[in-house]
């Protein structure tokens, strides 16, 4: 990867590896939602993914462990992540050799 394409342009709606970082750095606050991250270098990726796991440490990395508000804010932005991918031909059935 030389830069990232952006979440708005990543596949399946942006529900990848990277994807899922930048809707965490919303999540926490770590960049605000307008950032797609189009252009970020890996090295300004990995900062950005190191942020999100030190964030998601205190919830044992579960949603349902999160407080209200972030829950909230956690389904709205998956739930608009989901349409998105949809839209865009993802399908959440996992395959036979996924």
């Amino acid at each position: 990867m030389e830069t990232y394409i952006g979440i708005d342009l990543d596949t399946n709606g942006g529900l990848t590896h990277l994807g899922r970082i930048v809707m965490d750095g919303w999540l926490f606050d770590l960049i605000p939602e307008s950032e797609t991250c189009a252009g970020w270098n890996a090295a300004q990726m990995q900062n950005l993914y190191e942020k999100v796991y030190a964030a998601w440490e205190p919830h044992a990395h579960l949603p349902g462990q999160l407080p209200p508000a972030l829950r909230e804010k956690h389904a709205r932005i998956y739930e608009a992540a989901m349409e998105r991918g949809r839209n865009a031909g993802w399908n959440p059935e996992l395959g036979e050799d996924e």
